[in-house]
């Protein structure tokens, strides 16, 4: 049986949805709890199980297939952008950089960035785009891949990923920054164009690092 098309998250959805995590994160890193799962669990006979980001496969800049495989082990923190975006993209670049640069001895985490113009974004756009940047592939990724898959992997991460004619640039995105852990759980999120939420995101990020 073919494989039905996902429903992707609205905007308004999305808000409420953002809410709610909001409400489960507020508070997470001022004490010496661990941080929340986020999303809702699902329940199969009687248990309980965690929202979980399901398979996937991409490429990156370099050709190379990324897949949940290329994170065993490891926390990432996941974006959705495109190279030509004329609005908020250049700031979360410039605010995952930041992560990157804190973070760039720490293999525990990785980032990984979703490009949503699978137009435009070849692997050669990308490889220049992270070339720019100076950084490592092994470090942050920049994928591209079928685009229906990518616009649906962004509800799993409860963000936004819509092709939109009247948005700037063609694309409506969210901007937020996503935690996830090695389990394949969301654990924290942020406004990737808010420096000071960053900040408390990557307290987060060590936070989720330190845990045993």
């Amino acid at each position: 049986m073919p494989k039905q098309p996902k429903q992707l998250l609205t905007r308004s959805s999305f808000l409420v949805v953002l809410f709610a995590l909001f409400l489960l994160s507020c508070g997470s890193n001022d004490n010496n709890e661990p941080l929340p799962v986020l999303g809702r669990p699902t329940f199969v006979d009687g248990d309980s199980i965690p929202h979980t980001i399901p398979d996937f496969s991409f490429i990156d800049q370099d050709s190379q297939v990324v897949d949940n495989e290329t994170f065993a082990g490891k926390a990432y923190v996941v974006d959705f952008f495109f190279t030509s975006c004329p609005t908020i993209c250049p700031k979360t670049t410039a605010q995952m950089f930041r992560i990157y640069k804190k973070f760039e001895n720490n293999d525990g985490i990785v980032l990984l960035a979703h490009s949503i113009d699978t137009k435009y974004d070849s692997v050669p756009v990308l490889k220049k785009y992270a070339s720019k940047l100076g950084v490592k592939t092994d470090k942050w990724h920049f994928i591209t891949g079928d685009k229906d898959e990518i616009y649906g992997i962004a509800d799993d991460y409860f963000s936004i990923a819509i092709e939109d004619p009247n948005s700037p640039g063609g694309y409506d995105h969210s901007g937020r920054f996503i935690l996830v852990d090695k389990n394949r759980h969301i654990r924290s999120f942020c406004d990737g164009t808010d420096a000071n939420d960053v900040n408390r995101f990557m307290k987060d990020i060590q936070k989720l690092l330190d845990e045993k």
